[in-house]
């Protein structure tokens, strides 16, 4: 396959693949596999109208930002998508150096913005809707000044240990957004030709194809499409959709002593992979609120 191409120039430079959302019914719901289990630090978060956002912080300074409903009577578009769609991925958020040079480029490259908010100078934001977006929101964000706050008072300060009992094992590094879509070239078009990813890997293995796609920040983005033609495991979790995120990738040290584990075997796991790595491991969505996680070793 050829390396995906630039859309006409309107390439927005200076962008980072910031965070990946995961909506929950409440963020206890997963602070003890986040935390606990993977190491995961407390960076920022707290209550706001219609949904309350908590940023948690992986070894290799990837984020999760894990959504839960808040105060519904004022914005119930969280509440919504979870009574729709079950907890799981939610967004992509790209941070960009100027969003009004930014949505520029978005229009130029056939996209219209929405949801653009440029009220408060030390946020600004702007939406792609998923259905132009191959399946999945991705947020346009400038911000003035990082966000940090104390974490609450239930948030988790135990780790899970070692086996040797040397002491708590250090925390997992996050590394890839495995987001499968089924037009490859118009996800490539989207996230490496407006958004500036850079193809780091690329390859087929019978009836699928991906790219490997990494910014200036630690997070990457793992697209991954069905052979053209091909109908099988992706096709069919795909069920028609123009795309759906499926997991994300951590490095851990001994991952199969995170509780719940189990061999990675499903071919939806071992995507985007020039071989099956015998020492890979897998958490299904349903034992992680909707986002299932794929684990390798440290």
């Amino acid at each position: 396959m050829s390396p995906p191409v630039s859309t006409c120039g309107a390439t927005i430079a200076g962008t980072v693949l910031d965070h990946v959302a995961h909506a929950v019914v409440r963020w206890p719901d997963v602070w003890t596999r986040y935390a606990v289990d993977l190491g995961a630090e407390w960076n920022s978060g707290g209550p706001g109208p219609g949904f309350a956002p908590a940023q948690l912080r992986f070894g290799n300074g990837a984020r999760v930002e894990v959504l839960m409903p808040h105060r519904v009577e004022v914005n119930d578009f969280l509440d919504r998508f979870i009574t729709n769609n079950g907890p799981g991925p939610h967004h992509l958020t790209f941070k960009v150096p100027d969003l009004q040079a930014a949505l520029e480029r978005v229009v130029e490259a056939g996209f219209e913005p929405i949801g653009v908010d440029v009220s408060d100078p030390e946020w600004k934001e702007a939406f792609i809707h998923p259905k132009r977006a191959t399946g999945v929101v991705v947020q346009l964000a400038e911000q003035r000044i990082p966000w940090v706050s104390p974490p609450p008072d239930d948030y988790p300060t135990e780790r899970r240990r070692r086996p040797d009992g040397s002491g708590p094992a250090p925390p997992a590094s996050l590394r890839w957004v495995a987001h499968v879509v089924a037009d490859l070239e118009a996800a490539a078009g989207l996230f490496a030709g407006l958004l500036g990813g850079v193809v780091v890997d690329e390859g087929m293995l019978p009836g699928q194809r991906w790219v490997d796609l990494q910014w200036a920040g630690p997070l990457g983005l793992r697209l991954i499409a069905p052979a053209d033609g091909a109908t099988g495991p992706l096709h069919t979790w795909l069920g028609g959709r123009s795309g759906r995120i499926h997991h994300l990738e951590l490095t851990v040290e001994d991952p199969a002593g995170v509780l719940g584990v189990r061999p990675a075997g499903s071919p939806l796991s071992l995507m985007g992979r020039h071989g099956t790595p015998v020492d890979l491991w897998e958490l299904a969505p349903e034992d992680n609120s909707g986002l299932g996680l794929v684990l390798a070793p440290a």
